[in-house]
């Protein structure tokens, strides 16, 4: 789901940078505020946020096929990050891996870089945190693993939803008369529900190993429903770690080559033998602009690593598991900064007063 720069306007990308400016802003506020009232919780939540934060980015490499459709789609992972760090760690976790994702893999146009973080982070961060997630893990009559399995899978539908919506919206208020408004949001709200149902799965999954091995990881499990756990607090995070790697590294290898529920929607598929859909030109659809060019030509200069390959296109396997190992390697040191940061800034406030 990350647009280019050719889907939005400078005003509309403009908007988004403000909105989702806005929401880091009151995250590291209340993240400073929640280390004020229990001093030491950084500490704690900070090596969960940099494997965290690296797992979710090896997994967004692994795009798994939508049988019969001809797409593909992959993790955006807001709510695994969220049921792990809560919403304010999340959504700056997941600031964190589409910025870099953006900046060195030139994954997502810069431009559209805060429409991005809204349309992929703030919705599993909150919309599905608060209005799904939260209150089926509070509910008493599930077991546990079913209230995980069913909060995750109905949470990320609903953030998919509604991040697929956002798309449709912004391009329409940015004026992309190549996309009109019922047939875009006729492709991209099915191809989504499929894509969301998915990720849900997989973030079952995940929740559910952490809840047996680290059940005080997951802050909404409530403490009478978690045992010790199997595992000690950092061998649950050394098997997370692994499991970054060995996903950026290699299951990345064996990505679907299908388009995504995006890219789907407007080129369609016709050469495996699937629609065409919006059937619009890769190469000239879309809006151009002065700020899009200008974007573009620093996005240039910073992707060292651009879709996750070599950018002479040489050893395209060797530059596909280099880009999954540094990326998630990158991505955990940049959301445990931000992590220490926060509570470096508290301190210092504090002593202060």
């Amino acid at each position: 789901m990350h647009m280019a720069d050719a889907l939005i306007s400078p005003a509309v990308g403009a908007a988004m940078y403000a909105a989702s400016a806005a929401t880091a802003g009151i995250s590291i506020y209340r993240l400073r505020r929640e280390d004020s009232l229990r001093p030491g919780l950084t500490s704690k939540r900070l090596p969960t946020m940099a494997v965290a934060s690296a797992l979710v980015f090896a997994g967004q490499m692994v795009n798994y096929s939508i049988p019969g459709t001809g797409s593909s789609g992959h993790l955006c992972g807001g709510l695994l990050l969220t049921a792990l760090l809560g919403p304010w760690a999340g959504f700056l976790s997941m600031a964190a891996v589409l910025i870099i994702q953006c900046l060195f893999f030139a994954d997502g146009g810069l431009l559209a870089l805060g429409a991005n973080l809204w349309n992929m982070a703030f919705y599993g961060c909150f919309a599905g945190y608060y209005l799904v997630y939260r209150p089926i893990m509070g509910s008493k009559r599930l077991r546990p693993a079913v209230k995980l399995t069913l909060a995750s899978v109905l949470g990320c539908v609903l953030s998919l939803q509604l991040g697929a919506f956002s798309v449709v919206i912004e391009t329409s208020l940015s004026g992309v008369t190549e996309l009109p408004f019922e047939a875009f949001l006729a492709l991209m709200q099915p191809i989504h529900l499929a894509i969301g149902a998915v990720e849900g799965l997989i973030t079952a999954a995940v929740l559910v190993f952490v809840y047996n091995a680290r059940p005080e990881l997951l802050p909404d499990v409530q403490s009478s429903e978690g045992g010790p756990g199997r595992f000690s607090l950092r061998g649950t995070l050394a098997v997370l770690a692994i499991a970054a790697l060995v996903t950026g590294g290699g299951l990345s290898l064996l990505a679907s080559s299908s388009p995504d529920g995006l890219e789907w929607s407007l080129f369609g598929n016709s050469e495996g033998g699937y629609s065409e859909n919006l059937g619009l030109n890769e190469d000239s659809y879309g809006i151009e602009s002065p700020a899009s060019k200008a974007a573009g030509g620093i996005q240039e200069k910073t992707a060292f690593l651009p879709d996750y390959g070599f950018s002479d296109g040489s050893a395209e396997a060797l530059g596909t598991s280099v880009s999954g190992i540094l990326g998630a390697a990158m991505v955990g040191a940049l959301a445990g900064l931000v992590c220490l940061c926060g509570s470096l800034l508290r301190r210092r406030g504090a002593g202060r007063k």
